[in-house]
């Protein structure tokens, strides 16, 4: 497989913190490789640290004949629905009339699909063998996925997913909960931590360097005795939600000399937004807020990295703290029924008992002050168990061998994570 091209694909054409970041992590796991990026959408180098892409009709120019791997980088991609990408990809002047087509799309979805990201799905970033016409595809891979509500979607899109899962050759899952899912409908599933746990073990000479930016420099000055990296989706942005969580850092600020600085995990539609985080910064006492304009993938890294502890709606966000073995906690809006998020799945699966996971806004400030004075030791022992599972099932996968058509067949598994595929004769 080392010396087959390597197509990386997943929804880093958009900008978000976790698919640009995963993306690398992918291309450094895979050293001396002919690599290409694909996504839906084709964006040249955008000096936001994530990689150029091509569309997926590009892909058989890259591959001029010859056989190529497909490795889906990872993120909650098994329940994205082409309306939603096709949103998440569109400039700022058409997304209100893609909005507008929310309740029409799905009379014919695939060929909705088709025409607006490329692809004949209603889950467009889970590719099949068969998706990329003219490519053969030797071997086919899902990396760390997830998708923790795919029971609750559309059954046409469950069918799409189930498909696409059932013609790869290795499937690894970042949570019991979507393994779990999965098994229910015969994929055995492996599972591994996000890829973002790599973070620290990949790239930390380059987030050093980051650090010593101009605006990480001024943060670091403006609150000498540390601050917190926080970051909410634009979801967060009525006026009782806000004075909520103005309040809550607040109190956060003043009870443990935190600073406050609020930066964006994502500009695309439906993310974050920074006149939202303008307006809460109005809400805060000057001397202890800034807003971190930067979204360059590794600028942010470093403001985690730099941080006393991490607060914020991004998983992300929460899973760099996790590799620099830092304090972190999800929120969630009021609105939200957090236990059944992927934050949630994701910390039952991987954070040691008794952490701060997701928790309501009207009891941040207490989070925090318990999080705060979390053992240092354990922290750093779950960075480090979790980097090391991930390197370890990361290049087992690589090593698997290419299956022949019907030669695995895909049994359930346990939500251990230890089963392996079982070949047919």
């Amino acid at each position: 497989m080392a010396s087959t091209p390597t197509v990386i694909f997943g929804a880093f054409d958009r900008h978000n913190f976790g698919d640009l970041l995963i993306a690398q992590v992918a291309a450094r796991m895979l050293p001396r490789r002919e690599l290409l990026f694909a996504g839906l959408a084709a964006r040249g180098p955008r000096g936001d640290g994530g990689p150029a892409t091509v569309a997926l009709a590009r892909i058989a120019a890259f591959a001029r004949g010859r056989s190529v791997n497909v490795i889906h980088a990872g993120g909650e991609l098994l329940t994205c629905n082409a309306w939603e990408a096709a949103v998440m990809l569109a400039p700022p002047q058409r997304v209100p009339a893609l909005i507008a087509t929310e309740g029409e799309w799905l009379r014919d979805g695939r060929a909705w699909a088709q025409q607006h990201v490329g692809v004949a799905s209603l889950a467009p970033y889970v590719l099949s063998k068969s998706a990329l016409p003219g490519v053969r595809v030797k071997h086919l891979s899902f990396n760390a996925v997830g998708g923790v509500d795919l029971d609750a979607r559309d059954a046409q899109l469950g069918a799409d997913v189930l498909a696409a899962l059932q013609s790869a050759d290795v499937v690894s899952v970042r949570d019991r909960q979507t393994q779990a899912l999965l098994a229910e409908r015969g994929i055995e599933a492996r599972l591994l931590p996000d890829p973002a746990a790599m973070t620290a073990a990949l790239f930390g000479t380059a987030i050093r360097r980051h650090a010593t930016n101009l605006a990480l420099r001024d943060a670091r000055q403006a609150f000498p005795h540390g601050y917190a990296a926080v970051q909410f989706s634009a979801d967060f942005g009525d006026d009782a939600t806000l004075d909520t969580l103005a309040k809550q850092l607040e109190l956060a600020a003043r009870g443990h000399g935190l600073g406050i600085v609020l930066f964006r995990a994502g500009a695309a539609p439906w993310h974050d937004d920074l006149a939202v985080y303008e307006r809460l910064a109005a809400r805060l006492r000057a001397a202890h807020v800034r807003v971190f304009t930067s979204l360059n993938v590794w600028d942010i890294c470093a403001l985690i990295a730099g941080s006393r502890i991490y607060c914020g709606s991004s998983l992300h966000g929460r899973i760099v703290a996790m590799a620099y073995a830092l304090p972190r906690i999800n929120i969630s809006h009021p609105d939200h029924f957090f236990e059944g998020s992927k934050h949630a799945a994701y910390v039952r699966t991987w954070e040691a008992t008794g952490l701060a996971g997701v928790v309501n806004l009207g009891n941040l400030a207490d989070a925090v002050a318990n999080a705060l004075v979390t053992d240092y030791e354990s922290l750093r022992e779950t960075a480090s168990a979790l980097a090391r599972r991930y390197r370890m099932e990361f290049e087992s996968e690589r090593r698997y061998p290419a299956r022949k058509p019907g030669a695995i067949q895909l049994t359930p598994t346990s939500v251990s994570g230890q089963a392996a595929f079982r070949r047919v004769r």
